[in-house]
């Protein structure tokens, strides 16, 4: 269960005040649900609005101090609070940011009533990070991501709506230098289950290739897109037949996101 305890009751709390102006995202977002792989030691609550972040943390502080939690600030700037919720021996750090409003689909209500960024959009949200950093909980992650939610291709495609200074294989190119580990960094880890690396390594360069493949097949004027498939109820990587015949649908981003339209299929 990759929220401990802890977590799942602190979010629970702060899920009784107002909702609306904040949501989880980060690797507790993303290792949300029981079957996840990696414990996530903080919780990260995004805001769209700078404003909104000061409002939401104040209220949050007194909500949680009533209940009997110690909030101590370790960071305070305008857009950003870093702080450490503790009740009794047990503590997570909890960070209340801003972030753009722009995503590919709406926030998502979760099983403790709070919201939550779609997996989709923390999935691609993962492959930008692996791109700017070299951490191994961002190799697990972005793994779990691409067995889980969409192919490492999928992401490299979509991302570039998100973050348009990249191009999918400017971005490939960086993921390319990723992966190279060694066993004590996953054993420092609070993972599920014990990492084999030797079959991540074997299952990453192959999603390397196959992003590779994917994106020089796709045309540039869907750069940036993600693709629905209507009857497999999910996001995919496509091949060509796919997207021509109508069973992929090509999906673009937008503020506060959108739900895909099966009518935006071409047709024959």
């Amino acid at each position: 269960m990759p929220l401990t305890e802890f977590q799942q009751v602190l979010l629970a709390e702060l899920a009784k005040g107002r909702t609306d102006e904040r949501y989880l995202a980060g690797g507790a977002a993303l290792h949300f649900e029981p079957n996840s792989t990696r414990y996530s030691h903080d919780l990260d609550f995004f805001h769209d609005s700078v404003e909104r972040v000061a409002s939401t943390f104040s209220a949050d502080r007194a909500r949680l101090v009533t209940a009997g939690y110690s909030v101590t600030v370790e960071l305070s700037q305008p857009g950003f609070v870093r702080a450490t919720v503790a009740r009794g021996a047990q503590a997570t750090r909890v960070d209340w940011a801003h972030d753009s409003a722009w995503r590919f689909m709406p926030l998502v209500r979760d099983r403790l009533g709070g919201l939550l960024l779609h997996p989709v959009d923390l999935a691609i949200n993962k492959a930008l990070a692996l791109s700017g950093r070299d951490e191994p909980r961002d190799f697990v992650d972005i793994l779990f991501v691409h067995a889980r939610v969409l192919p490492l291709g999928g992401l490299c495609w979509a991302a570039v709506g998100k973050d348009p200074g990249f191009t999918p294989l400017s971005l490939l190119e960086l993921l390319k230098r990723r992966g190279r580990y060694r066993p004590e960094e996953f054993a420092r880890l609070d993972l599920a289950e014990p990492f084999d690396l030797v079959a991540a390594k074997r299952t990453w360069l192959a999603a390397l290739a196959d992003a590779e493949s994917f994106i020089t097949s796709r045309p540039p004027d869907e750069i940036g897109c993600l693709y629905w498939s209507d009857g497999q109820g999910t996001f995919v990587m496509p091949t060509p037949d796919e997207v021509s015949s109508g069973g992929a649908v090509r999906h673009f981003g937008a503020p506060g996101g959108v739900l895909p339209r099966v009518s935006d299929a071409p047709r024959p």
